[in-house]
Order: structure tokens, then C-alpha cells, then sequence
């Protein structure tokens, strides 16, 4: 059954895409709000989906530590979820994301308008320059940047990667930085197709506040996402 149903979903997620694009393309050519609320709308459409068909749900926990205004959020990463997260729960996201995602249909039609922040791996020193220069002018627009501090997906439980680019931002920034914890890869795993029933939380951790140097920023970046991460992974009590 869970295969079907997992099947069903991936349908319904890519279709969607299709039907999004073709359907919202007009909102190309309007202003920024109008094809940020189509990526909102298409956000909220899978995550129906997602639960209807695949018998996930999806919790926020502590937002009252949700950021408003520019902000740097940097959250764990083991689905494809975890990119249109987001747009569901905060107001004005940018991600950070791989360069390949820019030619998806839909997807990078829309992340090019709405000016994510497109991230060149291969490029190495030269990438990151690139991603402080962008998130700069999308921080002075007043938009939330979400990055994946470790790069790329990860099995949950594995151990973590967490790489430099996320205290280059910090610094640049100059501000706090607010951490969020997930269990997503459990119920969408990083590779394959099914989809698990079960309910993926996504956690708000309160603000590491700015100023600190590059190893205890990091350290601390690292020990409270991955606790909170690891907790999630256990049954409630």
C-alpha cells in the first residue's frame, strides 16, 4: 500500500508542477508578490496532497522563534520537502539552492523570478562570492535566506557535514541566525520514492544571536540543530 500511495503522490507532485506552470505562467510577468503567492499557493497544494494521499502530516513546532524581516535560517536538509517548506511557513524566503534546480519546470522558472539564490558547486571559492553577493541584496529586501548548512541531503541519524558557506553568511549578515531542526527524511526519504505515513515535524530553535567567531558559531550552529534533529528521530513520550 505504500508503495501505491507513494506513486500516486509523486503524480501528483509532478503533475502539479505542469498544471502550475502552465496554468500561473502569467504571474512571470507580474511583480515579485504576485509569483512568490503561486509558489505559496503550488507549496500548500502539495502538502494537501501529501497527507491525503501519502498519510503524512506536517507539524510546526516553535515558531514563536520564527524569524520576521531579513534573517539567515539555516535548517537541517534530508528531502526535496525541505525546499518547499518555506514557502508555507515563513513570508518572504529565499533559498539557496543548487544551480541544477534552475531548470526544472516551474520550479526554476519561478525560483529565477522570485530570485532564489542559485549556488554553482562546481564553481568552489568562486561560488561562494557569488552566494555572499546575492544574499546580500535579497537580505536588503528584507527577505528570510534559507540555506542548508551541510550542502546536500542527508539520511537521518547519519553524521553531519557542515560546511563553511553558512558562516561566511553569518558573517557578511552580521546578524543572528535561526536554526531549524527536522525528521523529514524518515517519511520522505533523501533518495527513492515512497513516502512514509507518519508526521514530519519541523522545529524553530531560538536564535544564535551575532558576533561570534567562526568555531563557536559553528559548533553551535551544529550541536543544536543536530540534537534537536536527533530528538525528533525518537518517540514522544
Amino acid at each position: 500500500m505504500v508503495t501505491i500511495r507513494s506513486l500516486i503522490f509523486v503524480v501528483w507532485l509532478y503533475l502539479s508542477l505542469a498544471i502550475f506552470a502552465v496554468g500561473m505562467s502569467p504571474a512571470l510577468l507580474m511583480p515579485h508578490r504576485y509569483a512568490l503567492g503561486v509558489v505559496k499557493l503550488w507549496a500548500r497544494f502539495i502538502l494537501f496532497g501529501l497527507h491525503g494521499i501519502a498519510g503524512v502530516r506536517i507539524e510546526f513546532r516553535g515558531l514563536e522563534h520564527r524569524p520576521v524581516g531579513p534573517a539567515l535560517v539555516a535548517c537541517k536538509h534530508q528531502c526535496m520537502l525541505d525546499i518547499i517548506i518555506p514557502f508555507v511557513v515563513l513570508e518572504d524566503p529565499c533559498i539557496i539552492a543548487k544551480k541544477e534546480l534552475m531548470s526544472l519546470p516551474f520550479f526554476g522558472w519561478f525560483a529565477i523570478k522570485t530570485k532564489m539564490i542559485s549556488v554553482d558547486r562546481e564553481a568552489h571559492a568562486k561560488a561562494l562570492k557569488d552566494m555572499i553577493r546575492q544574499t546580500r541584496a535579497r537580505a536588503a529586501e528584507g527577505r528570510q535566506i534559507w540555506i542548508f548548512p551541510e550542502g546536500t541531503r542527508a539520511e537521518p541519524g547519519t553524521p553531519p557535514d557542515y560546511k563553511p558557506g553558512v558562516m561566511a553568511l553569518y558573517r557578511e549578515l552580521g546578524g543572528p541566525c535561526w536554526p531549524v531542526a527536522t525528521n523529514a527524511g524518515v517519511h520522505w526519504p533523501p533518495h527513492g520514492f515512497r513516502r512514509y505515513p507518519g508526521t514530519i515535524v519541523y522545529e524553530f530553535l531560538p536564535r544564535i544571536e551575532a558576533g561570534l567567531k567562526r568555531p563557536d558559531f559553528m559548533a553551535e550552529l551544529e550541536a543544536r540543530i543536530e540534537t534537536a534533529s536527533d530528538a525528533l528521530l525518537l518517540p514522544r513520550a
